[in-house]
């Protein structure tokens, strides 16, 4: 319904920010790393939102970009995460150092999130690791690890690919910049480096 809000900074407390847009207050829950990127009372802001519906009331979250958007709904879709264990989760780590997490299996570092317990945390690694797997193993994709510039078909390649989606990258470039890099790195550092070049390409 909303895509995103932008407008003057009119509140901000500690659960989130409210922008007014054309005389209209929007209220969104935010992330601690999000509210940390944004201005001061009066400044203008832009938030990539998500609306939540539930049978007692329509809440909004609010996100400083869209690669954090695309995390909190990865999140709310496993099995036992709502929204405020997502958002937790995101003002403790932001979408490069979760996807990180997730491919290399770190469900401790989850759990430095408020409220979010060891099993809740494997769960995180668990399904939303399964389920980045599976983009990069899609025969209906027609897209094979090794076959856009990865050296070797190696797990951590896979992986590394995966969490680069996760965090927004397309699977060419994502791939590419992958491939370049020595196949023998664990999973974290190829994302790490990988990182690197792409933040360059900009």
């Amino acid at each position: 319904m909303f895509y995103s809000l932008t407008g003057k900074i009119i509140h901000i407390n500690e659960t989130g920010v409210a922008i007014d847009c054309s005389g209209v207050g929007f209220f969104c829950a935010a992330s601690m790393n999000t509210m940390k990127k944004l201005g001061q009372k009066g400044a203008q802001a832009t938030l990539y939102t998500h609306l939540n519906v539930r049978e007692d009331a329509m809440d909004l979250f609010g996100f400083y970009d869209q690669k954090e958007l695309d995390c909190f709904r990865l999140l709310i879709g496993v099995t036992g995460v709502g929204p405020k264990a997502a958002l937790a989760i995101l003002s403790q780590l932001e979408p490069e150092k979760l996807a990180l997490c997730v491919a290399s299996g770190d469900s401790k570092s989850i759990t430095r999130a408020n409220g979010v317990g060891p099993k809740i945390a494997q769960r995180v690694v668990l399904e939303l690791k399964d389920k980045l797997g599976s983009y990069a193993s899609d025969p209906e994709s027609g897209f094979q690890v090794g076959d856009i510039g990865i050296k070797s078909a190696s797990a951590n390649g896979a992986e590394a690919v995966a969490a680069l989606e996760m965090l927004g990258y397309n699977r060419s470039e994502a791939s590419l910049a992958v491939g370049r890099l020595d196949d023998g790195l664990s999973t974290e550092e190829l994302v790490r480096q990988a990182l690197k070049a792409l933040s360059k390409m900009k």
